[in-house]
């Protein structure tokens, strides 16, 4: 192991108490990275040493405006005047408020006044400060009243942003290799305190850890991607494996940054349970012994090592009908389209005729960083078990080596496929990057869900819209999944504006000219998956399933590109 910074940071709150105490102030106002429980008993330690003070978040201030400091009862009316600057970026802020809120008429106006916002509640109006950076990045404040004068007012810097800021320093200043892959592991291990909150709307919460993860991995790789001379987004260098491990912990932030080695693959043992039940991800392991099952029924396997030594499995079952290919798990933190496979392939086998190969799990590398990054966070979306080992989008992989992209290559080859169904996920809560102007940037459309959808790449000449319009009527028949969608695209609406795609029978399909790929059709379902368990993972994995089975089904009768209608 290589250290490349070892550090302790103390907790802001403890020093704003301690100087406080020491010598009062008439009045505080601080907005800080952490949980309302705690900035209570501050406020209380405070107040007893002769100082009134306000603690407030400085995540999502106007959301937690109206946790924090609005009554109970549900207004009938709320507008929200935003502060001056990108009007998006504030009413996402407050996101999910319309979720929470569902009954009540929300307004969104886009205001000019620097780093303050208006909020009317049934007709009640209330200044709201909202402290952040002119890029539009989150930070703490302060404010000290003495005596009736105003005595200090500008941002405070916290542990939380001190934290990024030291892993980051380190990463920088650290003599890199000019070959890739520059480590096996780059480990940012940091424990520290923060906001973790459930919220009473679908998957959504306040997690003050889990954007520090999100801000780090992407900020690394950003640095990374600038240091090799390649595009900002690039998904095709290897620079290892980039892991921010956020622990929870009391007192001082611990921040250490380390290279290390790949730990040794060990085998793992077990039987998943039913998946038709299934309530979470499956393990590695898991998944190895359901494509077992599935080859001892039939088909031909076949399969390509990893780097870190796991075993990429297919396998081809051979029919009459055109050949398509299923695969799932490229990105790894997308965990429902791995059951939703499984599930299809095992209907697919018992279909006379069905050709076709199915690939589980592509990433079992960064399937079995994310069951390790899930021991700490179960309900964290984990972006560092994206991509591969090596840092990389296996898809993007243009030449030699293709590595585990080979699986799916073989695939292609073996059906002669025309369609390719890559099943997928995103975050089913907010995802943002809150030390980086909020909104995770190339992610703008995905920050928040808009529910289950369809992305179909087709080659020039192509036309898959009649496709698409059987497979959304189908899809939507479930009334589950049809209410979900509803919710989901309602609170999009609120808080981002307008949906950019079309939407059809309440499915929005992206539909794009693609050619990354050889066969003329891929279709990617994406399901809002990524933390989700219980019910909602079920719904996932089910509608997963019944998007392959549904699109197989059209696909053989003969909707893509005006092919003969088999029987």
């Amino acid at each position: 192991m290589t250290t490349l910074v070892n550090a302790t940071i103390p907790r802001t709150l403890d020093r704003l108490v301690e100087r406080f105490s020491a010598s009062p102030a008439t009045r505080i106002e601080a907005w800080l990275f952490e949980d309302e429980a705690a900035r209570r008993t501050a406020e209380r330690r405070l107040a007893a040493a002769g100082t009134q003070a306000r603690l407030r978040s400085a995540y999502k201030p106007l959301l937690h405006f109206f946790l924090e400091e609005v009554a109970a009862a549900r207004p009938r009316r709320v507008a929200i005047r935003t502060p001056a600057g990108d009007a998006r970026r504030f009413r996402l802020e407050a996101y999910p408020l319309a979720g929470l809120l569902a009954d009540t008429e929300l307004v969104f106006t886009a205001g000019d006044e620097p780093l303050h916002g208006y909020v009317e509640i049934d007709g009640e109006a209330q200044r709201v400060f909202v402290p952040h950076r002119a890029d539009g990045s989150i930070c703490g404040w302060l404010r000290v009243w003495q005596d009736g004068q105003w005595i200090e007012d500008g941002p405070l810097q916290t542990d939380f942003e001190a934290a990024y800021a030291v892993a980051m320093d380190a990463v920088r200043a650290h003599t890199w290799s000019r070959s890739t892959p520059y480590f096996d592991t780059l480990e940012i291990d940091i424990a520290t305190g923060g906001i973790e909150r459930r919220l009473p709307y679908h998957d959504e919460c306040i997690s003050t850890r889990e954007a520090l993860h999100e801000d780090l991995y992407f900020s690394v790789l950003a640095f990374f991607q600038r240091r090799a001379g390649v595009p900002d987004g690039d998904r095709t260098l290897q620079p290892g494996q980039i892991v921010p491990r956020l622990r929870a912990a009391e007192g001082p932030t611990q921040v250490r940054v380390a290279l290390l080695s790949h730990p040794a693959v060990t085998p793992e043992s077990g039987r998943a349970p039913a998946l038709e039940s299934l309530d979470r991800p499956l393990a590695p392991g898991e998944v190895e012994r359901e494509m077992e099952a599935l080859a001892a029924a039939g088909g031909t396997r076949f399969g390509v090592p990893t780097a870190q030594g796991r075993q990429v499995l297919g396998l081809h079952v051979a029919g009459a009908l055109p050949g398509l290919v299923v695969t799932g798990g490229q990105h790894a933190n997308e965990t429902s389209g791995v059951v939703g496979a499984l599930r299809a392939a095992r209907a697919l086998a018992q279909r006379a005729g069905a050709h076709f190969a199915v690939i589980a799990s592509e990433n079992p590398d960064g399937s079995a960083l994310h069951l390790a990054l899930r021991e700490d966070n179960p309900r964290h979306m984990l972006h560092a078990a994206r991509y591969s080992a090596l840092g990389d989008d296996l898809e993007a992989r243009a030449a030699p080596p293709y590595g585990e992209k080979a699986a799916r290559l073989e695939a292609i080859e073996r059906t002669g496929a025309r369609l390719h169904l890559s099943l997928h996920g995103y975050p089913a809560h907010e995802w943002t990057r809150p030390l980086n102007g909020y909104i995770p940037q190339g992610f703008e459309q995905w920050t928040i869900p808009k529910g289950f959808f369809l992305i179909l790449r087709h080659h020039a000449g192509l036309n898959g819209m009649a496709f698409l319009q059987a497979l959304t009527a189908e899809l939507a028949s479930d009334p589950k999944l049809a209410a979900f969608n509803a919710r989901c695209l309602a609170t999009w609406h609120a808080h981002y504006g307008e949906m950019p795609l079309p939407v059809l029978h309440g499915i929005p399909c992206m539909v794009m000219e693609d050619h990354r790929s050889t066969v003329p059709f891929t279709l990617v379902p994406e399901f809002p998956d990524q933390t989700v368990y219980g019910d909602a993972f079920r719904l996932a994995h089910t509608t997963q399933m019944r998007t392959v089975l549904a699109a197989a089904e059209l696909y053989w009768r003969g909707l893509l590109d005006g092919e003969a209608v088999l029987a």
